[in-house]
Order: C-alpha cells, then sequence, then structure tokens
C-alpha cells in the first residue's frame, strides 16, 4: 500500500486515489453483464469521458505493476488477477430460440 502511494505522489500521470479508482473502474466493469459490454464495444459508452475508461484502468494496472518491486506487484497482480479471469471466462454458447 506505501508504495502505491508513494508512486501516486512521485508519478507525473498520477494523482492521489488514482490506482484504487482504477481497481474499482476494472472490477465493476468485468462484472456487468454481457449484453452491457456487448453494446460498448459496438456503440461506445459516453459515460466514461467522465468517469474513466475500464480499458484505459486496465492498461494503468498494468503499467503500475511494471514500475511496482516484485512484491508489491505480486501483491496487486493478485488482486487484479481475480477480475482478469472473471473477464477472461468463455461466453455461454448461443442457443437459438
Amino acid at each position: 500500500m506505501s508504495e502505491i502511494f508513494r508512486l501516486e505522489r512521485t508519478r507525473n500521470y498520477l494523482q492521489p486515489g488514482d490506482v484504487s479508482a482504477a481497481v474499482r473502474l476494472w472490477k465493476d466493469y468485468v462484472h456487468r453483464p454481457e449484453r452491457e459490454l456487448l453494446h460498448d464495444d459496438e456503440w461506445g459508452n459516453a459515460h466514461w469521458y467522465c468517469c474513466g475508461s475500464p480499458l484505459e484502468a486496465r492498461a494503468l494496472l498494468g503499467t503500475l505493476m511494471q514500475a511496482m518491486s516484485p512484491r508489491s506487484a505480486r501483491e496487486l497482480r493478485q488482486v487484479i488477477s481475480r477480475f482478469d479471469a472473471v473477464w477472461n471466462q468463455p461466453s455461454p454458447p448461443y442457443e437459438a430460440g
């Protein structure tokens, strides 16, 4: 945790709270229903302009894990990997009705 606070204070592309906001954005996004994700992919999501893109948040988290010490990166990776696992689940088979 202290390393995250240090990075948020010392990196010009971060502000205090950015990491927790990125984790929250990614977590909320991967738990959305599949049809909502499909609409975002097809039409975009205007809400992202004001509140942040979860895809950009995930990219930021990847960058941060590279900037962190191995131990801290491993701890953050454990948290993020749970959400990545949800994101990478296969879609249920399409049933023609």
